[in-house]
């Protein structure tokens, strides 16, 4: 298989994965019915409706909101004017919703819990993307995602100007600590990776996590390492790191990075650094759905 053939089977995988995770959200929230809607509004009722923007960043899960309204609500057309990606303000309307109101008040949350939480993310990473300008580094997210909606996350971090690290323990080999404690050393972690690639036939990246700068000497004495991860050092010790690997292979800083102090790290010159701080803490972006009617008092539409 070629890696173009690869790269468009993990594509079409990942896109079947939010498929499945839409059609179980919508299970989960609408099951036998919205009784309230069924109960309060006409069947033959249309309306429409603006997504309105309660806080600034950047927006994302516009297109997962068309696919949410797709599944469930066939019959609401659904207009953005805005991509995923932009910036935008408080205040701002980005997207507009018409239809039968039953099919709108029903898809209304589902539609918003996904791009919130997306948004909240893309925000996040293009903050971290902002704070690196200039040194070069370049973002990654890591596992530390949702269960069952990791798909989701890690698109809101590639739309945020971010990179995927690994999409799962499929796709890269990335030996860490304890294997090469369990393995017995490195050289046996390693040599046993690159043995077990020419055996399946399967060509992934093998990436080394690296405690100290005596197991990065043992790391490119063995060789066939694609990248190697800086495991909680201090900007200066990566810095250290940077010049002892001397551009042989790319660097990774991991463990423990934030808004607060990932700069440093960019200085120190790691090509990359991993932060699971893009999926598991920034806060949901506050968007909200407003009848027309209501958004026309307010000015907009």
């Amino acid at each position: 298989m070629s890696s173009s053939d690869a790269m468009n089977q993990e594509v079409d995988q990942w896109d079947a994965q939010m498929g499945e995770a839409i059609a179980r959200a919508w299970s989960e929230d609408v099951g036998t019915g919205d009784v309230t809607s069924l109960a309060c509004i006409p069947e033959d009722a249309q309306d429409s409706a603006g997504f309105l923007m309660k806080g600034d960043g950047v927006i994302a899960g516009v297109e997962v909101a068309r696919r949410v309204l797709a599944y469930g609500a066939p019959g609401v057309k659904f207009e953005a004017d805005v991509k995923d990606g932009d910036r935008v303000l408080t205040g701002q309307v980005i997207a507009w919703v018409e239809g039968p109101a039953r099919e709108i008040l029903t898809a209304e949350r589902l539609a918003l819990n996904f791009m919130q939480r997306m948004s909240g993310i893309a925000t996040g990473t293009r903050r971290v993307v902002d704070i690196l300008e200039g040194t070069g580094t370049r973002v990654l997210d890591t596992r530390k995602t949702t269960p069952g909606i990791r798909a989701f996350e890690k698109a809101a971090v590639a739309i945020g100007g971010g990179m995927n690290h690994r999409m799962g323990l499929f796709d890269q080999i990335l030996i860490k600590d304890n294997h090469v404690d369990y393995a017995g050393n490195m050289a046996a972690a390693v040599g046993r990776a690159r043995e077990f690639l020419v055996a399946q036939g399967r060509s992934v990246p093998i990436v080394v996590e690296v405690r100290d700068l005596k197991e990065i000497n043992e790391a490119l004495h063995v060789g066939g390492v694609d990248r190697l991860l800086l495991d909680n050092f201090s900007p200066a010790l990566a810095a250290d790191a940077v010049a002892l690997v001397a551009g042989r292979v790319p660097t990774e800083a991991s463990g423990g990075l934030t808004p607060d102090n990932v700069r440093a790290y960019g200085e120190a010159g790691v090509d990359f650094v991993s932060l699971g701080w893009l999926t598991h803490s920034p806060l949901p972006l506050d968007i909200s759905l407003k009848s027309a009617a209501a958004l026309k008092l307010q000015g907009h539409g």
